[in-house]
């Protein structure tokens, strides 16, 4: 039997040289056969132009009029920083970010471990190394990959203050400060994760036996996640006029989502032909558009449920939706995939939430919380972030895309699932055999 650090470093270098490889096989296709500079155009050019904007010290703004709190600015930095590392050579830069992916992989099972044991762990990263999605979208110049990383860390730093969470000595402490900072740097990456901090923070309120020391380690989270986006707000005062943490894309966003015209996905085209742009700030567009797409539901609750529905369905779609994968053999890759990971989840889920223990040889008993805590904690951690990136997505656009990033920590509890089959076979092979 290879010992523990031999099998993680054998799934992390299996990981690292899956995407490698589809970062040099992309990359040849797009100089020699389709000769583009991106696969997915749009998300990716602006990336890319906020990043050369960064490695010129120019200002941080895109378009014309400038739009100044458009992105947020964790990708287009660690984009500028490989610029300047690697001369802006494309193919160095999609490795660099097979080594983030190669992270994500890591932290899998630093979150298995934390929730239940070893083998649960690398059965979970193991499954992140082959995940033909996660593999796939590693090397595009998408913000994907790098808000994976940056979601596990935080969702491992939640795990260890939950697990120190009783203790009377400064674990705790500086397991909250490491949960806020971690939110914050996801934030930098993707704002959606914002709400994930006072989230977690009512739950360890309402699952702590001592709930006024919960709150203070909470009100430490809150203070952390607001001290390292607080520069981020201040710089937006000074270039727009307005103290905002994330962006002024939100209002368009939730607009492109709640129309007229809306059909589930994206579709940015009203923003070009209106122009508000033209006549109004950033600022103001964005509150235009906010308020555009709540007078729409008001007035169609009907449809806003509709496209609800159908958001949802795009986001759990077992199929890519982008029109760049229609075809026979990415669509079998994913649905091959996706479909086991669900099936094994939900049964990990089912024999979570009926209290039974998890099954796992090198289960780690390094917890002061009791059994029934333990299971809400680790149905939470695991299966809480994709479903809330569902019930973001039934009110902005969806599709799998979306769905990616929480899918790393879903691997966790399926992991805990393919654990109860083995288990349960285990016990059919040794049950005595009655003749009939």
């Amino acid at each position: 039997m290879p010992s523990r650090t031999t099998s993680v470093i054998g799934v992390l270098a299996l990981a690292l040289l899956i995407r490698a490889a589809v970062a040099i096989g992309l990359q040849y296709q797009l100089d020699h056969r389709w000769q583009r500079q991106f696969l997915i155009e749009g998300d990716a050019a602006g990336y890319w132009t906020l990043a050369e904007k960064l490695t010129n010290g120019e200002a941080f703004e895109i378009y014309s009029p400038p739009r100044q709190a458009l992105r947020m600015p964790g990708f287009p930095a660690f984009l500028a920083l490989n610029m300047s590392l690697m001369g802006g050579r494309m193919l160095g830069i999609r490795l660099s970010l097979c080594l983030v992916g190669t992270l994500a992989v890591g932290l899998v099972y630093w979150l298995g471990v934390e929730l239940i044991g070893h083998t649960t762990g690398l059965i979970a990263s193991l499954l992140a190394a082959v995940s033909p999605v996660m593999a796939g979208f590693t090397p595009l110049i998408l913000s994907e990959t790098l808000f994976a990383a940056c979601l596990m860390a935080s969702l491992v730093a939640m795990s260890r203050l939950v697990r120190h969470v009783e203790r009377h000595d400064w674990r705790p402490w500086v397991a909250a400060i490491t949960t806020g900072g971690t939110i914050a740097l996801a934030c930098y990456v993707r704002p959606s994760w914002l709400l994930a901090g006072p989230l977690f923070g009512i739950a360890l309120v309402v699952l702590s036996a001592n709930r006024f020391r919960a709150a203070g380690l909470v009100g430490v989270v809150l203070l952390t996640l607001f001290a390292a986006l607080l520069p981020w707000g201040l710089r937006n005062q000074r270039v727009t006029g307005h103290f905002v943490l994330t962006t002024l894309w939100v209002g368009p966003s939730l607009y492109d989502g709640l129309n007229p015209q809306a059909g589930g996905d994206s579709d940015m085209t009203f923003f070009d032909r209106e122009n508000l742009a033209a006549s109004m700030t950033e600022y103001e567009v964005d509150r235009e558009y906010r308020q555009r797409a709540w007078t729409f539901v008001k007035e169609n609750p009907a449809r806003t449920l509709q496209l609800a529905a159908i958001k949802f369905a795009r986001f759990w779609s077992p199929f890519p939706n982008a029109s760049q994968f229609d075809h026979w053999l990415p669509k079998l890759a994913v649905a091959g995939f996706f479909l086991p990971v669900l099936l094994f989840g939900l049964i990990g889920g089912i024999h979570a939430a009926r209290g039974q223990a998890a099954v796992d040889n090198d289960s780690n008993s390094a917890t002061t919380l009791r059994p029934r805590l333990r299971v809400a904690w680790f149905l939470l951690l695991t299966a809480g972030p994709i479903l809330y990136f569902t019930a973001l997505h039934l009110v902005f656009v969806s599709s799998l895309r979306y769905r990616l990033p929480a899918e790393y920590p879903l691997l966790v509890l399926t992991a805990a699932g393919l654990q109860v089959c083995r288990h349960w076979s285990r016990r059919r092979k040794q049950t005595p055999q009655v003749a009939a």
